[in-house]
């Protein structure tokens, strides 16, 4: 099996939704922008060796609708030759990219893939513009289909016995992590 490689890594500040300084730039631009940095940082680099771009979105529609995937791609790299293709795997679909990414270049598939997400909770509302739930699949057992993130989470909570304690000390280990590589002046490029 292949060994994949996590080369570059870069992200968008985090804005506030509905009102932050990114309220009125579209996922997509701020995507390409991303890619178009990291390219500027590789200028020996062929844009034409990538296999693909993943994009992982949770509400694929207006502004990041369709195969935004592709558009990032034609976008941030400015080449026909690379395609790119969009992912849901709601608030995890980006990270599902990640994965994705990792598990074609393992097993050969590809050689070079750039993964992320690209959303806006600006542009598109929780939930989306039109939720449309099938009730009659939500009374045969499956309402579960239909919960939010806070839902699911607790379920899985329940499931795989991890305590609130457990919860809260992971998301505190995760800040004070946070905190040390920012002292130390790791996402200073960014």
């Amino acid at each position: 099996m292949k060994t994949a490689y996590i080369v570059k890594a870069y992200r968008t500040a985090v804005g506030k939704a509905p009102k932050g300084v990114f309220r009125f730039k579209r996922p997509d631009e701020l995507a390409a922008e991303t890619i178009q940095f990291m390219m500027d940082e590789l200028p020996d680099f062929d844009k034409k060796r990538i296999d693909d771009v993943m994009v992982g979105n949770a509400m694929p529609e207006a502004e990041q609708g369709l195969n935004v995937g592709r558009l990032i791609s034609l976008m941030g790299l400015k080449v026909e030759d690379v395609p790119g293709v969009t992912v849901n795997r709601y608030c995890a679909s980006g990270l599902e990219t990640i994965g994705m990414a990792t598990a074609k270049i393992q097993s050969g598939m590809a050689d070079c893939i750039i993964a992320g997400g690209a959303e806006s909770m600006s542009f598109i509302p929780m939930g989306g513009y039109k939720p449309t739930p099938d009730y009659k699949v939500a009374a045969a057992g499956h309402e579960d289909y239909y919960w939010g993130m806070g839902l699911t989470a607790e379920a899985v909570a329940n499931q795989y016995k991890i305590s609130r304690e457990d919860q809260d000390e992971f998301a505190y280990n995760s800040h004070m992590k946070a905190l040390k590589a920012q002292a130390e002046g790791k996402f200073d490029k960014q």
